[in-house]
């Protein structure tokens, strides 16, 4: 065997042995086990900001057509596989992976955006580091599929860290791509009908069939990940919500996709030091097929310390969880809040339209008003929450003159009645009024948002701060009438002889008397509402 052999077999080991390296994990106070993980305890700052910002924003926003794009692009008979038929062409020529060749970001000031969202009232900012449609939004070590390489060929996730620390906010960066194995199922089949019927999808393409392609070079196969079988009832869109923690029927992902998860996530955390990280699974990554999700949060625990001089001020967000798994991480409920007030701080994300930019939602003015977003924001509050808002980012990088509305209305309210808000507490109960009383509680990660009908001028949220007491009228009454506070009557269990001043925030009262039957207050005024009353 001559040197230039030799030489070329040393190299392959050397590469192989890459492939199957792990990284190392930051050992410290917190091991990898539930049991460890409840040493945790909420950073106070957290608790006090109350209010983020969220760019949920990736390739999936180039073709404006909504969430799960990449997914359903590959189901015939989905409006969002018709949507692509007619603007690129059928997905056995081209499919997601050329959606993100087709992705530019030409007009992506990141610089921009995080000083309006700031000016806003965000207290932290988050960018997507990867979705479920797998690409990594930086210069990644362990996936080639990244936006540095293909796409915009820009790192996206140093461009928001740089921003958000320039601007003062705390850095989150959300983690989706675990679900990548299953999710892209999709991509596995072919059309059931019609003259493309039994041909594939490119979801099972190889390094190999890009001799002469764009994307010579690269292995579609790190990207879709389907060298596997499809699970039970794959061939129906749905199936995936059942089997979304890899349970009923789903094929459990391989040893080797859970390393490359594992070493992917702990390449972020190790360039980036998010303030912030959210996984948008069950509990945490790959639970329970796989203890990578452990391991994760426990070096991103001691490593945040080590950053910290020993004080732990990272937040770990994690969704459906059990009682014990709330004291390893921070509860997130997805559009959504529970019925009741949390002992622990949790956090409701939810979006002014959809995950990923709609031009459907911007023609048909769908996005939610800035009143919508704070009545959301107050309530969820006054059930020690934080409010993570997407702003849905188009694929070039910017965001709509509809949206800039929305977030201008936002920043009104905030310049007025913020003090509700940053640094307060839950009050003896949440609220009052007809959404109180017939509040139903959530199941499973959320989604009982807007349901029970709109507010009222008779529901009420409160927040405190020390000795001030804020009560929020979540709907002005018609014709300026009278409204009144039941858990503020001089005969409630709630009632202290030192409320002896109400002012209204960004305007005046027209009168206000503490009775035995409520505080009744009159409101006169231009404001918008939730209007804050403040009570000393």
């Amino acid at each position: 065997m001559n040197k230039s052999t030799l030489l070329l077999l040393f190299i392959f080991s050397l590469l192989s042995c890459g492939q199957n390296k792990k990284e190392k994990m930051q050992t410290g106070q917190f091991e990898p086990t539930w049991e460890s993980l409840k040493q945790y305890e909420i950073p106070e700052w957290f608790n006090d900001a109350k209010f983020g910002i969220w760019a949920h924003w990736g390739p999936q926003c180039q073709p404006e057509a909504g969430d799960w794009y990449a997914r359903h692009m590959y189901h015939q008979g989905h409006w969002q596989y018709n949507y692509h038929l007619e603007k690129y062409g059928h997905p056995s020529e081209f499919g997601f992976k050329d959606v993100i060749n087709d992705w530019k970001a030409e007009k992506w000031n990141p610089e921009k955006l995080v000083a309006l969202y700031k000016r806003a009232g965000a207290r932290y900012f988050f960018a997507m580091g990867n979705h479920h449609d797998n690409l990594d939004m930086w210069d990644s070590k362990y996936q080639e599929w990244n936006s540095v390489d293909v796409g915009p060929k820009k790192d996206i996730l140093a461009g928001w860290a740089k921003a958000a620390r320039n601007n003062g906010l705390p850095f989150g960066v959300s983690i989706h791509s675990a679900h990548a194995w299953r999710w892209y199922e999709t991509a596995q089949m072919a059309d059931k009908e019609g003259k493309m019927a039994g041909i594939p999808y490119d979801g099972k393409l190889t390094k190999a069939d890009g001799k002469g392609k764009w994307w010579e070079g690269l292995d579609p196969q790190n990207l879709y990940a389907q060298n596997h079988p499809l699970s039970k009832d794959s061939e129906t869109p749905s199936s995936i919500h059942d089997q979304w923690g890899w349970e009923n029927g789903a094929v459990p992902p391989s040893g080797e996709y859970c390393l490359n998860f594992y070493n992917r996530t702990i390449d972020m955390i190790n360039q980036f030091n998010p303030d912030l990280i959210y996984f948008d699974d069950t509990a945490l990554p790959l639970w329970p097929v796989s203890h990578v999700g452990l391991e994760i949060a426990a070096h991103y625990y001691n490593s945040n310390m080590q950053q910290h001089d020993g004080q732990l001020e990272a937040v770990l967000f994690g969704k459906i969880l059990t009682d014990e798994q709330k004291e390893c991480l921070v509860w997130d409920v997805e559009r959504g809040a529970p019925d009741k007030i949390q002992k622990k701080p949790w956090q409701s994300c939810t979006c002014i339209g959809g995950w990923h930019y709609d031009r459907g939602v911007y023609n048909r003015s769908d996005y939610k008003s800035a009143k919508t977003v704070m009545q959301m924001l107050v309530d969820i509050v006054s059930k020690n929450g934080n409010l993570l808002l997407n702003i849905p980012v188009r694929g070039d990088g910017s965001i709509d003159e509809k949206e800039l509305e929305v977030v201008e209305g936002i920043t009104d309210w905030m310049d007025i009645n913020s003090e509700c808000i940053y640094d307060t507490r839950p009050w003896y109960i949440y609220g009052e009024g007809p959404k109180a009383e017939n509040a139903n509680p959530i199941n499973a990660q959320g989604f009982n948002e807007g349901k029970g009908g709109p507010y009222t001028s008779k529901d009420i949220r409160f927040t405190k701060k020390k000795e001030i007491l804020y009560a929020v009228i979540m709907e002005l009454p018609e014709n300026n009438q009278e409204i009144v506070i039941k858990s503020l009557g001089t005969d409630s269990q709630y009632f202290e002889a030192s409320m002896d001043s109400v002012e209204l925030l960004g305007g005046e009262l027209a009168s206000f008397d503490f009775t035995k039957d409520g505080l009744k207050v009159l409101v006169a005024t231009d404001l918008e509402a939730p209007v804050v009353l403040k009570i000393n």
